[in-house]
């Protein structure tokens, strides 16, 4: 009688090269989709980093034209004209103000040097603001002192600056044209300022 025939096993060792190129394939696809996903969470950081920022310098100006508000009005510019990115204010700001209108010029001339972020730099090189950043002071209210009337003065400070992705035209005028074609990439925050008049009735 004869002996049965042992069965071969046959057992799959290792890989294919086409499993190997399939999985690189796999790899590949999922790196793309992080790579993009870090330059959106950038993005989002970026923006966030300025609208911050915007938020610091303007309230920085509300305090200041509240600090001397006997001479508020002569924080208003002239139409179409903004501090910061582009101004001509001086390099070096007066450290004392011995009159009210001396300290106008002395917190016009510090805020154009906060929005060109003279506040960190590297180097010789101011980095520590938004993109191209400009503020803006306007008169919505003139203040009417008639007993009748008695109206507070009250005034728009904005901040303008570039953001990396175009969403939404802001109604603001301020910093208007100053970002190339896109004004979808024109970011603004304002508040507004209301100076009262204790003394009339």
């Amino acid at each position: 009688m004869l002996a049965p025939r042992r069965q071969r096993c046959r057992t799959q060792r290792g890989t294919t090269m086409l499993e190997v190129l399939v999985t690189i394939v796999i790899l590949a696809f999922g790196m793309l989709g992080l790579a993009g996903l870090q330059s959106k969470i950038f993005s989002a950081e970026m923006e966030s980093y300025q609208r911050g920022q915007a938020i610091v310098l303007l309230n920085s100006m509300i305090e200041r034209i509240n600090a001397n508000r006997t001479v508020a009005a002569s924080y208003v510019l002239a139409p179409g004209t903004t501090l910061g990115t582009g101004d001509t204010q001086p390099a070096t700001c007066p450290t004392t103000a011995a009159t009210p209108a001396a300290l106008v010029a002395k917190d016009q001339c510090e805020w154009s040097k906060a929005l060109k972020g003279a506040a960190e730099t590297s180097g010789t090189t101011n980095v520590g603001g938004m993109i191209g950043a400009v503020g803006c002071i306007t008169k919505i209210q003139d203040e009417e002192h008639d007993p009748g009337e008695c109206r507070p003065g009250i005034y728009l400070v904005s901040v303008a600056w570039q953001g990396l992705n175009a969403t939404s035209t802001p109604p603001v005028t301020c910093g208007q044209g100053s970002f190339g074609a896109d004004e979808r990439l024109r970011r603004v925050l304002s508040a507004r300022v209301s100076v009262g008049l204790p003394a009339c009735q």
